[in-house]
């Protein structure tokens, strides 16, 4: 089977974004496999986990307590994340593609914006928390799920550092951008340009945040080069909150420019991550419950971050062919 009619051999969450994105197909085939997400596979399945009080597993960025006193809480490490929360769920779907206009997805999305708030504030889910990587993951999706987060993106125009990222512990008196923040602020930023237009000062943040790694190579220290950490290098999904170079990329071709010279390096690793059978291995996962796996575990051949690793290349091959 070749890779191709690998990928199409799955779940409709994959499918419609390789006959889309690989596959050239007609734009009402794709749009038809869409439609099945909401009502079939992965999509439906993690759409019928959403609780009666409009949350999946009673929480907004962490599950409700039980019968734990612990569980709910934020851990002490980040080694392992409960992401089985609202916040997760609904990113899930986004990657998915499910659409945003179908009726399944508009009434849960009404039960959230209804029901669900923060557990550190109190206040409405798609008005924002209180930390930058955090409400960049909001504003992505409000934008992908037509809400309103004009004022989450206010507020992370002012949280903006001097190297021109940002990082949740600046009100703790970090003056260095995370990477982390930064690319989830980026991702929300774009998605909302995209469906707004944005404002001048938006997109001027914007492309200062993609300045701050497009000066560290996507994963090197600006100073000296140095590889900041070695688990960027290798490749998840879901990416969660968490950084690596394939998401990095992800976001630029994403944003439609032309390849900068100095994503060449970070290129130069992806490929050099293809298997011999063209596909590319799920490295990574970040610990922690979900709802249900999709995939066969570290060290395998991943149908998720062969999608994602091919249509980076075909961007960046475009600019190859014709310099």
């Amino acid at each position: 089977m070749g890779v191709l009619d690998w990928m199409l051999d799955s779940d409709p969450s994959i499918r419609w974004q390789a006959l889309r994105d690989l596959a050239d197909a007609p734009a009402e085939v794709v749009a038809a496999e869409r439609t099945r997400v909401a009502t079939e596979g992965w999509g439906a399945r993690l759409l019928a986990l959403q609780g009666e009080d409009g949350q999946w597993a009673g929480g907004a960025y962490f599950p409700a307590p039980t019968g734990d006193s612990d569980a709910g809480a934020q851990p002490d490490d980040d080694e392992s994340q409960p992401w089985t929360a609202t916040a997760y769920s609904l990113l899930l779907l986004r990657d998915f593609g499910v659409d945003p206009r179908s009726d399944q997805v508009r009434r849960a999305v009404a039960l959230v914006s209804d029901h669900c708030r923060w557990e550190e504030g109190g206040q409405p889910f798609f008005t924002g928390e209180v930390e930058p990587c955090i409400n960049g993951m909001t504003v992505a999706l409000g934008a992908y799920y037509d809400q309103d987060v004009d004022g989450v993106v206010a507020r992370l125009l002012g949280e903006q550092l001097e190297d021109g990222g940002w990082n949740c512990w600046a009100e703790y008196g970090s003056v260095r951008s995370s990477f982390a923040t930064t690319i989830n602020v980026l991702e929300g930023l774009l998605a909302h340009e995209r469906a707004t237009g944005g404002s001048a000062e938006s997109v001027a943040a914007r492309r200062r945040g993609e300045e701050y790694l497009l000066e560290r190579k996507l994963f090197r220290r600006k100073r000296t080069g140095e590889v900041v950490d070695r688990v960027w290098l290798q490749f998840s999904f879901p990416t969660r909150w968490h950084y690596d170079v394939l998401r990095a990329l992800e976001y630029f071709r994403a944003a439609g420019d032309l390849p900068d010279q100095r994503v060449d390096e970070a290129i130069q690793l992806l490929r050099s991550k293809q298997q011999p059978d063209g596909t590319w291995l799920l490295e990574n996962t970040h610990p922690g419950e979900v709802h249900f796996t999709l995939e066969d575990g570290d060290g395998r051949p991943s149908r998720w971050n062969t999608l994602r690793a091919l249509r980076v290349l075909n961007w960046y091959e475009q600019t190859e062919a014709n310099p």
